[in-house]
C-alpha cells in the first residue's frame, strides 16, 4: 500500500505547522493539488534551508500535484524582514540578476514534463504594473492592522524601528497566493516555519477576497544539535551555487553532521525510503567511528545538488589527502578546496618544512615540528619526512601546491608562490 504523501511528509520530521490537517489530507487524496513555493532573491544563490523547501516540493511532485516555484522578483526587491534589522535594498538589476540564477538552480529539482509539470513564475510579473490605489483598495483593505503588528518579527522590531516597506512585505506576498489561486487554481502553500505568519496571511486573504478555503503547511528550522540554525544570516549558509562554496566543502559539511542530528537529516534531505534509513542508524550505532550514516547522507546530498561525478571527486580528495589514494590523481580544482577546506597557506618555495608546519598550524613551534620530524609523523605530500632541515621547493601538485600532514589526521596545504 503507498503511503500517503502527508504521512510521508510527518514521519520525515518535514510538518511542523499546517491548516486544517484533515481538509489537507483529503483534498490531497482527492486528486492533483497545484501548490506553490516560493524564493526571494536576497542573494546570488540559494542555500540549505531552500534546499529542504525544493526537496519537500519534489516530494508532492512525485505524489502526483504540480508544483508552481515562484521566484520573487518584486518581493527581492523589497524584502522580508527580520529580527536583526532592517535590510540593505539592493538595485533592481542586482535583484533582476539573481532572479536568473535563482532560476536556474530550483529548475534542477522539479520535472518540466509529465501531466503534473512544474511551472517557474516570477511574482514581478503580476505586481509591476499595479497602482498604489488598487493596491490599498483590493489587498489592504482585507489587513487589520493589529494582526500585523502582532506578527512576532514586526513585534521585535517596534523599539528598535521598521520602515513601512518591510511592514507591509506581509501583503505582497499574500498577494502572490492570491494571484495564484485565480491563475491556477493554487490551493497549497509551503515554506518554512519561519514564514508561517506570512503563508497564513495568504490563507486569510483568499478567504475574505474570493470566500475560498486553501491550505498551507510549513518545515521545520533546519538547526544543529544545540538549537542554532544554518543560514546565511548567521554566517553558516551552505550555498548551492559551487563557486560560493565548493561541492568538496559541501561534502565536508554533511560528513561533520553531528550524531544526534545526522538520522534526521537523512529523513529530510534524502530520498531513501525510511526502513533504509532506520537499517543506516541501527548500523551506526553499532559501529559509530566509521561514521556511516554522515557518509551516505554526504554522498546522497551532494549527489542532488553537485552530481555524482563530485561525490566521487570529493570521497578520492578525502581519500588522497590522508594517504589512501594518489594525490597526483586529484583534478586542481578538487585538490584546491580540499586544502582550503583543510588550512592553504601561502609560502615562498624554498621554506624550511619546519618552518610550513608552523605557519599551517599544524604544530605550535618549531621544536614541535622538529620532534614531529624526528617522531616519523611529518608527510610531504604523503611522503614521510625524515629530514627535519628539509624545504619546500621539490615536487608540487599543479605547480605550486603542497599538502603537509602531521600524524594521521591533522592536514593543511601550502602553496609555493615567488615573492
Amino acid at each position: 500500500m503507498t503511503t500517503h504523501v502527508l504521512d510521508d511528509l510527518e514521519a520525515r520530521g518535514l510538518v511542523a505547522h499546517s491548516t486544517d490537517r484533515d481538509a489537507l489530507r483529503a483534498d490531497l487524496s482527492a486528486g492533483p493539488v497545484t501548490y506553490y513555493v516560493g524564493f526571494d532573491p536576497t542573494a546570488p544563490s540559494l542555500h540549505m534551508g531552500n534546499l529542504l523547501q525544493l526537496l519537500t516540493a519534489r516530494r508532492l511532485q512525485l505524489a502526483g500535484h504540480k508544483p508552481l516555484i515562484l521566484v520573487g522578483g518584486s518581493t527581492g526587491l523589497i524584502g522580508d524582514p527580520r529580527d536583526v534589522g532592517e535590510r540593505t535594498m539592493n538595485s533592481r538589476e542586482t535583484v533582476a540578476d539573481w532572479v536568473g540564477r535563482i532560476r536556474s538552480q530550483v529548475e534542477q529539482y522539479v520535472s518540466f514534463e509529465g501531466d503534473n509539470a512544474a511551472r517557474v513564475v516570477n511574482n514581478l510579473d503580476w505586481t509591476k504594473d499595479v497602482n498604489v490605489i488598487d493596491f490599498l483598495r483590493d489587498i489592504g483593505k482585507h489587513f487589520p492592522v493589529n494582526r500585523m503588528l502582532d506578527r512576532q518579527v514586526v513585534a521585535s522590531r517596534l523599539e528598535t524601528g521598521i520602515s513601512y516597506t518591510e511592514f507591509s512585505y506581509v501583503l505582497l506576498q499574500s498577494m502572490d497566493y492570491l494571484e495564484l489561486y485565480r491563475r491556477y487554481g493554487t490551493a497549497l502553500q509551503t515554506g518554512g516555519s519561519d514564514q508561517w505568519g506570512n503563508i497564513t496571511a495568504g490563507v486569510e486573504l483568499i478567504r475574505r477576497a474570493e470566500g475560498a478555503k486553501v491550505h498551507a503547511l510549513s518545515t521545520p528550522l533546519i538547526t544543529k544539535a544545540d538549537g542554532t540554525k544554518f543560514g546565511k544570516s548567521t554566517g553558516g549558509a551552505l550555498w548551492l551555487d559551487p563557486e560560493m562554496l565548493s561541492p568538496y566543502a559541501f561534502y565536508q559539511t554533511w560528513i561533520q553532521a553531528e550524531d544526534s542530528k545526522v538520522i534526521e537529516y537523512l529523513r529530510q534531505f534524502t530520498f531513501l525510503e525510511l526502513e533504509e534509513i532506520e537499517a543506516i542508524a541501527a548500523e551506526s550505532a553499532e559501529r559509530p567511528g566509521l561514521r556511516i550514516a554522515q557518509r551516505r547522507l554526504a554522498a546522497e546530498v551532494t549527489a542532488l545538488v553537485h552530481g555524482q561525478d563530485e561525490v566521487r571527486a570529493a570521497e578520492q580528495a578525502s581519500a588522497a589527502l590522508f594517504g589512501r589514494a594518489e594525490l597526483e590523481d586529484l583534478p586542481e580544482s578538487t585538490l584546491r578546496a580540499a586544502l582550503t577546506e583543510a588550512g592553504l597557506v601561502t609560502v615562498d618555495p624554498g621554506t624550511p618544512l619546519v618552518d610550513a608546519l608552523v605557519v599551517s598550524g599544524l604544530v605550535d613551534s618549531k621544536s614541535a615540528a622538529r620532534r614531529a620530524v624526528s617522531d616519523g609523523g611529518a608527510y610531504v605530500n604523503n611522503v614521510r619526512v625524515e629530514d627535519p632541515d628539509a624545504v619546500l621547493d621539490g615536487h608540487t601538485l599543479h605547480g605550486g601546491l603542497v599538502v603537509l600532514r602531521k600524524g594521521k589526521k591533522s592536514v593543511a596545504g601550502a602553496e609555493l608562490v615567488k615573492a
